[in-house]
């Protein structure tokens, strides 16, 4: 085995009921001060009272709700600003992946002597102020198991994500409650975001023994029950693997690493403000095909675990299914497939193609290179 590593959260609570271990969390941190960002949907929801309410019981809790969706630097420094001299005990983030983002930013910013447009400069000059808990509300980001936080860009008309190990949560709270009523869109979105995290990373050029562990196992529970979770809004066995496959996803980013279905992705939100996990699907299943050939003996390998009724078939056929049904998700889950819908004209395509071809950081991990021609393909296929 060549030589590798992961870091996960230091504590993962799952189960029914299991946003009732904040009160353990904040004894173990002897927290004083707790700052909690929950946007006003969730809140609205009901969805934060719980911890909200067992938080209030240390006498110094501030709530930030006022998160904008997918947000730019400017939203994220606004909200910064907004926490004031407070310096927090803890830091909980109770939403999605935006949610979840800014407060990991918050815990790597708040009295540093360093601005979040530093850190898009140089993310390893990073260092954590205060412990933070995570409590995913949606069944795809991963943001709370990893090393990422992501941010638009307006003037580049892109997104960018700062990378450092100190922003992976101390603790991690999966309480299927808390999507017990997300709307099947939210459901298709996140969970087709999820998909590509563990199909990408079991397919990245930095895919580890360890990684390959989650990413495998998450994509065994997603790609058997998003269609459950999407059609049934009663099957919470189902959405109970979504969120864990979803949190597996997110392991799996911070041990390998997402490729070129996110790249490309990241122009398409920061120009266009196309939702993450619908502009990863747009362009999931033709990324994959484009990669086949340099990756069709990880495929298959993914397919033997999620459909080990397909044993019989060749190489080939496997990598085939696996594609198949990453199409077919994204059909069945009624997500749009074309950038027409969007707004998204032929004469962008020199913007998206440059913009796309800057994620280096992505592009690295992909099973293939991509020429800047072979970008051209990819958003063409989706025009």
């Amino acid at each position: 085995m060549k030589k590798c590593q992961i870091t996960i959260p230091a504590v993962t609570y799952a189960g029914k009921g299991s946003s009732q271990e904040i009160g353990g969390i904040i004894k173990r941190e002897q927290a004083k001060a707790i700052l909690i960002f929950a946007d006003k949907g969730v809140r609205s929801f009901g969805l934060s009272k719980t911890i909200e309410d067992i938080c209030q019981q240390t006498g110094n809790v501030k709530v930030i709700e006022d998160l904008t969706p997918e947000p730019a630097v400017s939203d994220i420094e606004r909200v910064i600003d907004e926490v004031g001299d407070m310096q927090p005990d803890l830091i909980v983030g109770i939403g999605g992946g935006s949610v979840m983002d800014a407060a990991k930013l918050a815990s790597i910013t708040l009295g540093a002597d360093y601005s979040l447009r530093d850190l898009l400069k140089d993310s390893s000059i990073a260092k954590k102020c205060a412990p933070t808990v995570m409590v995913p509300t949606t069944c795809g980001t991963g943001s709370e198991a990893t090393c990422n936080a992501i941010v638009a860009i307006p003037e580049e008309e892109t997104k960018k994500g700062i990378v450092n190990d100190c922003m992976i949560p101390d603790y991690v709270i999966l309480d299927v409650d808390m999507i017990a009523k997300l709307p099947p869109k939210i459901i298709a979105a996140t969970g087709v975001d999820a998909l590509a995290h563990v199909v990408e990373c079991f397919t990245s050029k930095k895919a580890t023994p360890l990684s390959d562990t989650y990413a495998k196992e998450g994509a065994v529970k997603i790609f058997r029950n998003i269609r459950k979770a999407y059609n049934d809004a009663n099957d919470m066995a189902a959405k109970s693997e979504m969120m864990l496959g979803a949190f597996y996803g997110g392991v799996a980013i911070t041990g390998s690493g997402t490729t070129a279905v996110h790249a490309l992705s990241y122009p398409l939100g920061g120009k266009y403000h196309i939702a993450h996990g619908v502009s990863n699907a747009i362009l999931f299943a033709h990324v994959m095909e484009f990669n086949k050939d340099a990756c069709a003996s990880r495929l298959a390998e993914l397919c033997d675990a999620v459909f080990p009724e397909l044993a019989g078939k060749s190489q080939e056929e496997k990598a085939d299914y696996i594609i198949g049904e990453i199409a077919g998700i994204v059909k069945d889950t009624n997500i749009p497939t074309s950038l027409k819908e969007f707004g998204v004209k032929p004469e962008d395509m020199d913007f998206l193609v440059e913009a796309g071809s800057q994620q280096t950081r992505l592009l690295v991990n992909n099973a293939k290179e991509l020429s800047l021609d072979d970008i051209r393909s990819i958003y063409q296929k989706v025009m």
